[in-house]
């Protein structure tokens, strides 16, 4: 099946619309904002382009997603990781739990999108869920600086690449939002690839699971018919105003 790739909307009010509406049916669908980093060094205290992308995600799903943002945790894989109502998940692999001041990186443009936490991946890494999910979504945070790109394979019985498509050879500290749903083919574990394996190391926070339930449903044939006359009105209305 196709996949539908929602970017960051632009254009004004009618493309928003057309966005949100192609999302309400299309599968499986995938959402991504980034916004480049200011250097090692320095983190970023705003991301909006991120976090642009995981809101147009977010109102996909009802009320009671989870999501894990490693405070409280420590250490490396394996881990495990609780997504309130949604379920667990086992993280396996490389990498481990990493702890930096709020308002500084650890030196080499990794930090914490929330709280102090972060998962550090020094290599691939899996996680495996409790129960299947039709939806998730990540911070991603200083990927690409070194090249590298961030892969995410989910799994089903088959499998499917995606490739998070990340600015690269770019400043350090960015971050990025990178989203998935499929109501209809829920996945029962993923796994993190890396292009640029033992040279670009990144950084991850924040990540949401939900369940098939979870998922917004898609609209009624009415609703979508009476969506394609409020376009058309729209439009309209807009060629009428320019003609005058």
């Amino acid at each position: 099946m196709r996949a539908i790739t929602k970017n960051l909307v632009r254009g004004g009010v009618l493309s928003a619309v057309l966005a949100v509406a192609s999302a309400a049916w299309a599968a499986p669908t995938t959402y991504f904002g980034e916004d480049l980093g200011l250097g090692e060094g320095v983190p970023l205290a705003l991301f909006p382009n991120a976090l642009a992308a995981r809101t147009l995600f977010l109102n996909q799903l009802t009320a009671g997603v989870g999501t894990e943002d490693f405070e409280g945790q420590s250490g490396g894989a394996p881990l495990v990781l609780t997504f309130a109502s949604a379920g667990t998940a086992t993280l396996t692999g490389g990498g481990s739990v990493s702890t930096v001041t709020p308002g500084s990186t650890n030196g080499v443009g990794r930090y914490a999108t929330s709280g102090s936490n972060y998962w550090e991946a020094t290599t691939t890494f899996g996680i495996t869920f409790s129960d299947p999910v039709a939806a998730f979504g990540f911070y991603g945070i200083d990927i690409g600086d070194f090249n590298g790109q961030v892969e995410v394979t989910t799994i089903n019985g088959g499998s499917t690449l995606y490739n998070v498509g990340n600015s690269t050879n770019v400043p350090g500290g960015g971050v990025l939002f990178w989203g998935w749903i499929d109501a209809a083919n829920p996945i029962s574990s993923l796994s993190f690839g890396n292009t640029a394996a033992s040279v670009d190391f990144f950084g991850f926070d924040d990540m949401t699971i939900g369940s098939v339930a979870q998922v917004n449903p898609a609209p009624e044939p009415g609703s979508l018919a009476l969506l394609g006359l409020g376009l058309a009105g729209l439009a309209a209305a807009r060629r009428s105003k320019a003609r005058k």
